[in-house]
């Protein structure tokens, strides 16, 4: 099992609750409705809170600012992505995810990646 990790910018234009309401109102259903065709077996959203709830906690690390957002999607495997990238209907379901996409997350400054999880605590 691999994970792809978003960390989410909204769009400068956006509130951070227009940007979360809009993610998790709109974007969130279409995630689910294309699941299947792009064999995402989770689909996971974690809305910040406040900034002022991390303030104290970034400021003592000399971190970098908020996310509005994490997004966390699991798939089988490489080979499964790898798979999606021949099928012509996988490959529409991910245009349509990056179109809506740019209705609401700054991507120039979202950045994502993928990884394995490792259980170290549960």
């Amino acid at each position: 099992m691999i994970k792809l990790t978003f960390c989410l910018v909204r769009l400068p234009s956006l509130s951070r609750e227009a940007f979360q309401a809009y993610w998790s109102g709109t974007h969130g259903p279409l995630v689910a409705s294309l699941a299947e065709t792009l064999q995402i077996r989770r689909y996971v959203q974690m809305h910040s809170l406040p900034p002022e709830a991390s303030a104290g906690m970034r400021a003592t690390r000399g971190g970098p600012e908020d996310f509005d957002g994490v997004a966390e999607l699991w798939f089988d495997s490489l080979e499964a992505l790898a798979e999606n990238g021949r099928r012509p209907e996988a490959q529409a379901a991910a245009a349509l995810l990056l179109e809506d996409e740019k209705r609401f997350i700054d991507l120039s400054r979202s950045p994502l990646w993928w990884g394995q999880e490792r259980l170290v605590v549960g």
